[in-house]
């Protein structure tokens, strides 16, 4: 059996991922292992695909391998998914599966993108392994390593893939509903950034792009990431955590924070290719990290225009609704072209207006709290190397660790013990429900 590993990670062998491959194939001696470091090689593959479509038709198993970077894989990784699909590589009943490591932070987007994408390409999915960056080194962490690769097998054998949630083969192009463009209405004082990828001859997005122009009434700076340069993708290498710059030279930091983050709100406008934004987006997404792990932009309102059919894409919604939880960006609106795109963007246009008005703030979900929980719980651990990052989580109080509560421990010690004594259980009967409700009715006398 031959199993070709795609190493999505920019650092090539020195990933941290790829070292759980490495472990697994010296315990395998039924499969022949071979390497494409597509992330650290993207730009060559990109000039020459013949020996990556040769690797590729031979495999029997495909087993991607990447660390996580912002929700999704690397953007390296992302473009080499195009690639596979732009040269029309044939893997039609070939098996796939997955390797990631992360601090489980939108794994699940990641992984998902991962299986949507296999399915395109009529790969026979298996569902992969979602590891924490260190889990290698513990017992436990390498017994489901090796517990996840005898299943993988097992599947093979008894010819048990995951459900395929698309249909296989080329999906017909899209054709949305056209917007119409109105008079363009006087505008206010405040600014929306947008950003979009008119990389291709896109006539739709432009017409909702200059629809949505006209009827915001704040003034809009449009930024092409086609126009824009960007050298490569995020190399992982944390100069910008321990420096405060990209160790790239092409002035995208500076364009980051002086450019695009200066504006008021922020609207993403593209066209949904692979079950994403694109590779190029995603490339813009993953150089961000040079803002590190802080919300620099919370409390800015966010929106998005999207061409395609966004309500057959959960994994996207999810990201998306995601995206706006953890960076603290109330979510104006979706505007899409699928069925009204006219009442959508001006609803969105509206929102936006609204939230810069009212500096409306959206409470955090699961989404949001979650993801933050994490990355608290990293910064903390990690605030040696990632000192703006530590110094930011301090600043805006981000460090609410429940073992420092100490008050509200010994409060529920006391009321846990009261309620062991049978006796005076009965006594309280339902006044602990009252004494639970008196700080509710002081806000609500308040309010009177």
């Amino acid at each position: 059996m031959n199993v070709l590993v795609l190493n999505g990670s920019p650092k090539g062998e020195n990933s941290i991922t790829l070292q759980t491959v490495l472990y697994l194939e010296k315990l395998c001696e039924k499969a022949e292992f071979e390497y494409l470091h597509v992330g650290q090689r993207i730009k060559s593959i990109e000039k020459d695909f013949a020996p990556s479509a040769a690797a590729l038709e031979k495999a029997d198993l495909i087993l991607f391998s990447y660390p996580v970077y912002t929700f999704l894989v690397p953007a390296q990784l992302h473009r080499f998914v195009e690639l596979m699909k732009e040269n029309g590589v044939n893997l039609a009943g070939k098996w796939a599966t997955q390797i990631s490591t992360s601090k489980h932070f939108y794994d699940i987007t990641a992984h998902r993108f991962i299986q949507d994408n296999c399915a395109d390409l009529g790969l026979r999915y298996i569902r992969g392994l979602s590891a924490d960056m260190e889990d290698l080194l513990k017992e436990e962490g390498r017994r489901e390593a090796r517990a996840f690769l005898r299943r993988v097998f097992w599947c093979m054998k008894e010819n048990l893939a995951e459900p395929a949630l698309y249909e296989a083969g080329a999906k017909p192009a899209w054709k949305g509903v056209a917007p119409t463009i109105p008079a363009e209405r006087p505008k206010g004082g405040k600014t929306v950034t947008l950003v979009t990828d008119l990389s291709r001859d896109d006539g739709q997005l432009r017409a909702m792009i200059d629809a949505f122009i006209a009827r915001t009434d704040c003034a809009v700076r449009v930024f092409d990431l086609a126009e824009r340069r960007i050298d490569g993708g995020c190399l992982g290498c944390f100069h910008c955590a321990a420096e405060g710059s990209c160790v790239y030279k092409d002035g995208f930091d500076r364009f980051l924070r002086e450019e695009v983050q200066s504006g008021d709100a922020t609207v993403y406008a593209f066209t949904i290719r692979d079950h994403s934004m694109g590779s190029r987006f995603k490339l813009y997404d993953d150089r961000q990290f040079c803002n590190g792990h802080r919300t620099v932009t919370m409390g800015r309102p966010v929106g998005y225009l999207i061409s395609g059919p966004l309500d057959r894409e959960e994994n996207l919604r999810t990201l998306i609704e995601g995206r706006s939880q953890v960076g603290g960006n109330p979510l104006a609106g979706i505007a899409t072209d699928q069925r009204d795109p006219d009442a959508e963007i001006e609803a969105l246009a509206k929102s936006l207006s609204y939230a810069l008005s009212t500096d409306a703030r959206q409470p955090a979900n699961f989404y949001g709290v979650g993801g933050m929980k994490i990355f608290r719980d990293l910064i903390w651990q990690m605030q040696g190397l990632m000192r703006e990052d530590h110094r930011f989580y301090k600043a805006h109080g981000f460090y609410d660790f429940p073992q420092q509560q100490k008050g509200k421990m010994l409060a529920m010690y006391l009321v846990g013990g009261m309620m062991k004594n049978k006796k005076l259980s009965r006594r309280l009967g339902g006044k602990m429900t009252e004494g639970m409700l008196m700080p509710y009715k002081k806000v609500l006398k308040q309010a009177e």
